[in-house]
């Protein structure tokens, strides 16, 4: 164990439940007054709620629900304690969807991360998170603040740029989605150079075995860490690498799939998150994600929640390269064209790299005006395939992630 980031890691479980007792009560009550709580929260008394068992009998937020919040009650949707000129930064991500952000007191809780990675004072971490409109750079840039590093803020793409960047000005860490960083160890391989880099914090996609062994034969320590723009950290994993421990300002669940309903522990179900973030207090958010929890303590001495990492998506939602891609926005990119008739999108793995093709069935299109539809709908660019009228199945599925995470 890379020492204590604070006492908060290692407390008994009954000093946490006894915090928890306290924070919950409050969290609801500031809740309550929020107008997008009003209705959600009406009839809960605050002081009944002082557990995580407690959080059960509570109503899910689910992504849906917050995209219709905010259409009404624009941009945050009622649910933050501020209004949004008191923010620092305010974030658009694919949906659309909005989310403030503070550039103050780590607070997206990243710092918890990097330092059980190692990362630190005399760190200069390489941050290949996207800096525009999402914020994953400053989400990462945030908890590398927090540790006392030096951060490049390189953002994505220019990969020769990027290994220039990395030699002169020595990066020793780096920050961004499991697989670029092999993209940049092979160019700056063909260029003749040898970078620094001997940590890698990444999110944003799974860490295959394959290349975290890839990584490991370099010499690079990589762990992963699962976050998302609304909640900053939910886990992380330490250097014990024994399944992933809840951050201490989260509170985790595990439902079945589409309810409220908590699964036995070690059954596989769906996270769902409650921050205690008095700026942006989310109760009962579902994530989407599946996951299960791991009994037992981390060896490197943690004491809380452990879940087994990132299991899947519990809907059709996948994270192709970074990005999440939604059944809604298939059916917007279907209906953009009119001679398109159905579409269904397929990804699956190239090395370490993901891909995404696209099926489309329909008459008269053109390649072109299609791909230039999918990078303005999805935001990603892909392999468009034409199929012959009535080939795709008609199982109702419009994202197939074939993916296998062994």
């Amino acid at each position: 164990m890379h020492g204590q980031f604070d006492t908060l890691e290692t407390r008994s479980h009954d000093e946490r439940r006894a915090a928890l007792a306290i924070a919950l009560p409050r969290l609801i009550d500031r809740a309550k007054a929020l107008s997008g709580y009003a209705a959600r929260l009406k009839n809960v008394e605050a002081g009944s709620v002082s557990s995580a068992g407690d959080l059960a009998g509570l109503p899910v937020l689910r992504k849906s629900d917050l995209m219709e919040l905010q259409g009404k009650a624009p941009p945050f949707g009622g649910l933050t304690s501020l209004p949004a000129h008191e923010f620092d930064h305010l974030f658009q991500s694919p949906g659309p969807i909005y989310e403030p952000g503070r550039v103050s007191a780590d607070w997206w809780r990243l710092g918890r991360f990097l330092h059980a990675a190692g990362v630190g004072q005399g760190d200069v971490v390489q941050n290949c998170f996207g800096y525009h409109l999402t914020p994953a750079g400053h989400i990462f840039e945030s908890g590398a603040r927090a540790v006392g590093a030096a951060v490049i803020p390189a953002g994505t793409g220019q990969t020769e740029l990027q290994v220039e960047a990395a030699l002169a000005l020595g990066a020793t860490a780096y920050a961004g989605t499991p697989d670029y960083l092999k993209i940049i160890l092979e160019k700056a391989d063909e260029l003749g150079v040898s970078l620094g880099i001997t940590k890698a914090v990444v999110s944003g996609g799974a860490l295959f075995p394959s290349l975290r062994d890839w990584y490991r034969a370099r010499s690079i320590q990589c762990l992963q860490c699962y976050a998302t723009a609304d909640l900053g950290l939910i886990a992380y994993e330490s250097t014990a690498m024994d399944g992933m421990i809840v951050d201490e300002g989260v509170v985790v669940e595990i439902v079945t799939p589409g309810t409220g309903t908590c699964v036995p522990e070690g059954e596989v179900g769906e996270v769902v998150v409650t921050s205690l973030n008095a700026d942006y207090p989310l109760i009962r958010f579902a994530t989407g994600d599946l996951s299960a929890v791991l009994p037992g303590e981390s060896p490197c001495g943690r004491t809380n929640l452990r879940i087994k990492g990132w299991m899947g998506r519990a809907d059709q939602t996948a994270k192709i390269k970074g990005m999440f891609v939604r059944p809604e926005q298939v059916a917007a990119f279907v209906a953009r064209h009119d001679n398109l008739d159905r579409a269904r999108v397929v990804v699956s793995r190239l090395g370490e790299t993901d891909q995404m093709t696209v099926r489309v069935e329909g008459n008269g299109l053109t390649p072109e005006v299609l791909q230039a539809s999918l990078r303005a709908v999805l935001k990603l660019g892909g392999t468009i395939e034409q199929v012959a009228p009535g080939s795709l199945p008609r199982d109702g599925v419009v994202i197939e992630d074939t993916r296998t995470y062994d």
